[in-house]
């Protein structure tokens, strides 16, 4: 039984990436924690450290990680540099010298992601653990399969047997370097919960990497509140040790103590005076009590610099340029990115140094800023990689350019669980997903979630090799796609109520039509036209440019970053979606078959956070059918023609369909004004696009 780590830090690159400096210390950071007797317990000889290699030294580095390995190793791979995603999704580790041309990456200059995941797959060892300190490193975990695990009579001090994925973002996101710190942000949290013990969260002093993924997520976001750091899990990789931590140490003991009673830096007085007689209680100077707290404050402090640094370039800023023009605007959104801030951070001292109150209004009402997904590149240096794009919130941003007044819809954010599946239908990763949204209220207690849909491109269709295509599935074509709200339902019996009872606007709606009666049901049996006299009467009612997705922006927020036939992955099960269980596809087996709607949220969402986009009702979309994809529209527009064609697009497949009907590029046909018990809609939020 042997643990075995690559850690590896690009610093330098090439003209066109950034360099970053802190790369190589975070290693060095790492190095000294895994080595530690006391802490990582890895032999010397176990560790191989990489500054700024050349790609084939790198693959060949990484290849031999997971080569000619034991079943009981524990193998450490950790990254900290320049993540890089193409056009197509997939994922790249850059190298010392990656790369670009004419702003595409030259894949030969860097390692891809796809061959690791094939040398992690190859390898023997059952317990295999990433961390990834870079931009877009959520997305490394994409595609990655769970290993079989034997049963092997081990001792278990190595924990659990599986994969754990630690990323310092998701896979849209960027991560940051901090001005304060001599390491990134992310892996100074993770070296500070082994080196000082406090990741051992259930005190058994033994750190599980799920527990060292808390505390550093923790630490991260209250530093840097616009990063989101991922876990993404394997069987029970969750539970494999990296570290030890001293059980009984006063010092750690307080520590957890300060931990746990302080808020937004303070304490409140009864606080204070428990932790002055913990203080005696554990004999600890007040030089080291002191520096103990002072350690605890540190990421909040950071945060509060942050907005001081905002503030003061504010004021500065409205001084030079009261109205914003688009490319201050822009640049001191770049600066907000850099500073690691989100909306409702920077939203108060907006309000403050403007003087006015902030005012909700209509997503048509926001500035183009807030929807460019081409903005120009920050200078300043976060963790970026290869994207045509610098998607913004999709719920815009707090000032309006050419204006000094801030104007914004205000959001909430909700979290989510998201699964993989394998060819056979058998989960074998689960994770935390987290979404912004907004509430519609339509009245009498009934609301309207809207989801924000992130701006971005994708390939649009089906390959030639996927499993129960149709021809009218391709070609395949780039779709670029400008950030929405999509309902997080399919339009349920009760929000149609509500909105069947404002006033008319074109045609006569029946307020109660659906065969399966339900509240919370989908509604049906409405026709393309009372789905659109639908947007129309809530367009009205709520000032905001309601209506039907495009083609295009459905089946752009059913893949949600996805490639595989199904959100899920291969394959779907009935557990999954609802469908005629009767069928199957692939290697999955058979299912029930419900014979009727189902609620919605019955079922997990897709990875933007959306339910029911697989399987239980088709939806209306905004096009008229075409045969095919040649000469479809790639900026996400409807596809119109002069004259109407009397047969619109259906997309998601239904209760009574099979599961092929479900996959995310599959689209059928029906007469605008069909209604049948398996056709219903969801309804966007666009800017300018009526």
């Amino acid at each position: 039984m042997a643990k075995v780590a690559l850690l590896i830090g690009i610093s330098e690159y090439e003209l066109g990436l950034t360099p970053l400096p802190n790369a190589v210390n975070d290693v060095e950071a790492m190095r000294r924690v895994l080595l530690n007797p006391e802490m990582g317990d890895f032999a010397p000889e176990n560790v191989t450290v990489l500054k700024n290699p050349q790609r084939q030294e790198m693959e060949d580095a990484i290849y031999n990680l997971y080569a000619h390995r034991d079943k009981d190793d524990l193998l450490l791979f950790y990254f900290s540099g320049h993540g890089v995603t193409v056009e197509s999704g997939d994922f790249y580790f850059s190298t010392s010298i990656t790369r670009k041309n004419q702003n595409k990456l030259v894949p030969t200059t860097a390692v891809a992601g796809t061959s690791v995941h094939s040398w992690m797959n190859q390898s023997k060892s059952k317990r295999q653990v990433v961390i990834l300190d870079c931009c877009f490193s959520g997305a490394f975990a994409r595609g990655l399969t769970a290993k079989d695990i034997d049963n092997i009579d081990l001792e278990q001090k190595l924990g659990g047997e599986g994969r754990a994925i630690l990323t310092a973002s998701s896979s849209t996101q960027y991560a940051f370097e901090s001005d304060g710190l001599d390491l990134s942000i992310y892996t100074h949290y993770l070296v500070e919960g082994i080196e000082k013990g406090v990741a051992d969260l259930d005190g058994d002093g033994l750190i599980a990497v799920d527990e060292l993924h808390k505390y550093t997520k923790s630490k991260v976001q209250e530093a840097s509140p616009a990063m989101t750091p991922e876990f993404y899990p394997v069987k029970e990789g969750y539970r494999i040790f990296l570290a030890k931590s001293p059980k009984d140490d006063p010092k750690l003991k307080y520590r957890q103590e300060v931990e746990r009673r302080i808020n937004r830096g303070k304490f409140t007085i009864p606080a204070r005076r428990l932790l002055n007689s913990l203080r005696n209680q554990f004999k600890l100077d007040s030089d080291v009590a002191d520096a103990i707290e002072a350690e605890v404050k540190k990421p909040y402090l950071e945060y509060q610099r942050k907005l001081e640094e905002y503030e003061a370039t504010l004021i500065e800023t409205i001084a030079d340029d009261p109205k914003l023009g688009e490319t201050t605007f822009n640049d001191l959104r770049d600066y907000q990115q850099h500073l690691g801030l989100r909306d409702e951070d920077v939203a108060p001292i907006e309000e403050r140094i403007l003087g006015q109150q902030k005012q909700s209004v209509s997503a048509e009402e926001l500035p183009d800023a807030a929807y460019s997904s081409n903005l120009t590149p920050s200078p300043f240096p976060s963790r970026e990689g290869e994207q045509d794009s610098k998607p913004l919130s999709a719920a815009g941003r707090g000032l309006e350019r050419g204006s000094t007044l801030p104007t914004t819809i205000q959001t909430n954010q909700f979290e989510f669980e998201i699964v993989k599946v394998d060819a056979k239908g058998q989960i074998i990763n689960r994770s935390q997903g987290r979404a912004e949204f907004f509430t519609e209220d339509l009245g009498n207690g009934v609301i309207l979630d809207m989801v924000a849909i992130p701006g971005g491109k994708f390939l649009m269709g089906s390959p030639e090799s996927e499993e129960g295509r149709y021809d009218s599935e391709s070609p395949q074509h780039n779709v670029t796609v400008q950030p929405f709200f999509m309902g997080k339902f399919p339009v349920t019996q009760g929000q149609w109520q509500a909105v069947a009872a404002f006033d008319k606007v074109n045609i006569d709606l029946d307020s109660d039509p659906s065969y399966f009666k339900g509240a919370n049901r989908p509604v049906e049996q409405v026709s393309w036209y009372d789905a659109v006299e639908f947007c129309d009467r809530l367009s009205r009612e709520t000032c905001k440019i309601y209506r039907l997705p495009s083609e295009a922006e459905w089946e752009y927020a059913c893949r949600a970053g996805t490639t595989t036939p199904f959100y899920f992955g291969e394959t779907i099960t009935t557990e999954l979606a609802n469908y005629n269980g009767d069928y199957t596809y692939g290697s999955a087996p058979k299912g029930e078959y419900r014979q009727k709607t189902t609620e919605v949220g019955q079922f997990l969402t897709n990875p933007f956070g959306l339910f029911d986009m697989c399987g239980n009702v088709w939806e209306w979309c905004q096009d008229e059918w075409h045969e095919n994809y040649n000469n479809a529209p790639t900026d996400g527009s409807a596809w119109l023609v002069e004259n109407d064609n009397e047969y619109r697009l259906l997309r998601g497949g239904s209760w009574y369909r099979s599961p092929r009907y479900c996959r995310s590029a599959n689209r059928s046909r029906s007469e605008g004004d069909n209604r049948g018990s398996f056709v219903v809609f969801r309804v966007v939020v666009v800017r300018g696009r009526t």
